[in-house]
């Protein structure tokens, strides 16, 4: 079996009008999210052997914060390819990943996870689905499993979703005001 996961970045700030996208930092409201999720995947036991993650600094600022208590850290690899990828372009990364890993972590950007992850899935929870198909939200995880024992052989459709959580299921709600 395969796993794997994507995990949208942390709420990201818009203080600074004038700061390129790829440069936009995590809001207070991501900085308490991300730890957070990074606490709920080491307690279901979730953390990859591998993390893919965009290089721009929202993403690696919410790589930080999830992982800073997992122990080992998995292995991480920051790729320009992620940044605001389309769905074929993920299904194109996820196939050249090697067997030996068994659960691979991407971390990147919407509106590309969620369409990609919607189209990987081809069975499970029918109320998980309905969600993912109205709004993947920030510091949202997806866990998708795969029978397929190589990742080059991954289609859409042949997932199973094993787990959609978000931010507010752990308690976390927005801020009215999130600088």
């Amino acid at each position: 079996m395969l796993r794997l996961s994507l995990l949208r970045h942390a709420k990201s700030s818009w203080k600074n009008p004038g700061v390129a996208d790829v440069d936009r930092s995590l809001s207070s409201r991501g900085r308490v999210a991300a730890p957070r999720m990074g606490e709920a995947i080491e307690e279901r036991d979730l953390i990859p052997d591998l993390v893919l993650c965009s290089t721009a600094r929202r993403t690696r600022e919410t790589y930080d914060l999830v992982s800073e208590g997992w122990e080992p850290p998995p292995a991480v690899e920051y790729r320009e390819g992620l940044y605001h990828a389309a769905p074929d372009s993920l299904l194109d990364i996820v196939r050249e990943q090697m067997p030996e890993t068994g659960h691979l972590m991407l971390i990147g950007h919407n509106p590309g996870f969620q369409i990609f992850g919607y189209d990987l899935i081809g069975r499970g929870p029918l109320h998980a689905r309905e969600r993912l198909s109205a709004k993947f939200p920030t510091c949202g995880l997806l866990v998708v499993d795969f029978n397929e024992g190589q990742w080059a052989d991954i289609r859409y459709g042949a997932g199973e979703l094993s787990l959609f959580l978000v931010p507010a299921d752990l308690g976390l709600t927005p801020s009215p005001i999130d600088p």
